[in-house]
């Protein structure tokens, strides 16, 4: 069971208002249509917020006490080649997932060569700006600082992100959350097949939700088709994941006395996650399918 504390006002307020019946995000009175952007910009924020960081999925899969393995990398031969924007956005989400699982790892060898190519691809969008490629760079060769080459890594991304928002390209922004999910999608399921553990299959299993929320993401551009053959491919893998059940269980309110000694209701809620082995399978094979595809592209 996964256990999380919300915020009561929000969670009345915001989340279970704007939960349908398949636990998407459904805001009232958004009717979500083909190629026109319909989630509110606050809706938009809390969707991207709550998909899992790169580095959350490196460190669970660290935490299990699992080895290092480059298996789970992307391959770099290709960057070189890249000149469209769309390409550029993808892959890179896809390193910076990968970048998070080296910096987990301490790989700084490898790091560096996937640190040159998240550079050109940030160059290539014009948010270069953003990635402080020397400062990263000299932390992840010295290994002093582990902490703070994380944080560098997922403010640098945050940053780029923001830019692409700001600056009407939110469309390159979906781009790059799609990449990260479905790599780090790839690197958990992966590890899944060697290593059975129940937390690995429940964190697999809650990405049900976050599916959901994505691809509300991604259907505001389904008009391009480099857009709509990603969609097609994650609907699939929303097909395997309508099979995991979710359950709620939720605690009475609680007050909690803050640091400035106000007080503030919250509340515990337990998520109860079913997923077979069966399910589990098609889930791992399903993402392994979608990434190889994608990868590089």
């Amino acid at each position: 069971m996964l256990k999380k504390v919300a915020y009561i006002i929000i969670l009345i307020l915001v989340f279970y208002s704007c939960k349908g019946p398949n636990n998407e995000l459904n805001m009232p009175g958004y009717e979500l249509a083909s190629g026109d952007i319909q989630i509110p910009e606050e809706a938009m924020e809390d969707i991207i917020q709550n998909i899992s960081s790169p580095i959350e999925m490196a460190a669970l899969i660290k935490d299990l006490g699992l080895n290092f393995s480059d298996q789970y990398l992307s391959n770099l031969d290709l960057v070189d080649n890249y000149s469209s924007s769309f390409k550029m956005a993808y892959t890179l989400g896809m390193l910076g997932a990968d970048l998070g699982y080296l910096n987990v790892y301490e790989r700084t060898g490898s790091s560096v060569s996937y640190l040159a190519a998240i550079n050109k691809l940030a160059d290539g969008l014009k948010v270069s700006q953003f990635f402080d490629f020397n400062t990263i760079k000299r932390l992840a060769t010295s290994n002093s600082n582990l902490d703070s080459l994380i944080f560098m890594s997922v403010h640098s991304f945050n940053e780029m992100d923001k830019h692409l928002q700001l600056t009407d390209r939110s469309n390159l922004s979906a781009l790059m959350i799609a990449g990260v999910w479905i790599e780090g999608m790839f690197q958990v399921t992966q590890v899944s097949l060697s290593q059975k553990d129940p937390v690995l299959s429940e964190y697999i299993g809650e990405q049900k939700l976050i599916l959901n929320n994505l691809l509300l993401i991604l259907k505001n551009y389904e008009r391009d088709d480099q857009f709509a053959a990603i969609i097609k491919d994650y609907e699939e893998l929303k097909k395997s994941f309508s099979k995991v059940d979710i359950t709620y269980e939720i605690s009475d309110p609680e007050p909690v006395e803050q640091e400035d000694g106000m007080l503030m209701v919250v509340q515990q809620e337990t998520s109860i996650i079913s997923i077979s082995d069966n399910v589990l399978s098609e889930i791992i094979e399903k993402t392994k399918t979608i990434r190889n595809k994608h990868q590089l592209l």
